[in-house]
């Protein structure tokens, strides 16, 4: 299942913070960052250190989102 990180952004706009400053607030790399910004998955100690930074829940920053096109192209090529 697909993950989108919109509600991280979301917040970061909310509490006027960029990219560069929340990867030096809370410690993590660049690439981590990087792959936030293609929702890649990251490790939970990326997620845990972003929580504490923004003093927020992992459900307020992350997001799992039905993977439909997968489902219909399966059900297509299925015949379902």
């Amino acid at each position: 299942m697909p993950v989108s990180y919109k509600k991280l952004w979301k917040l970061m706009v909310d509490k006027n913070i960029n990219k560069t400053e929340l990867t030096h607030l809370a410690g993590i790399s660049t690439n981590a960052m990087a792959k936030l910004g293609r929702n890649e998955d990251v490790r939970v100690n990326v997620l845990e250190k972003l929580c504490t930074t923004l003093d927020c829940k992992l459900d307020d920053i992350v997001e799992f989102v039905p993977d439909s096109e997968k489902d219909s192209s399966k059900e297509k090529s299925t015949g379902r």
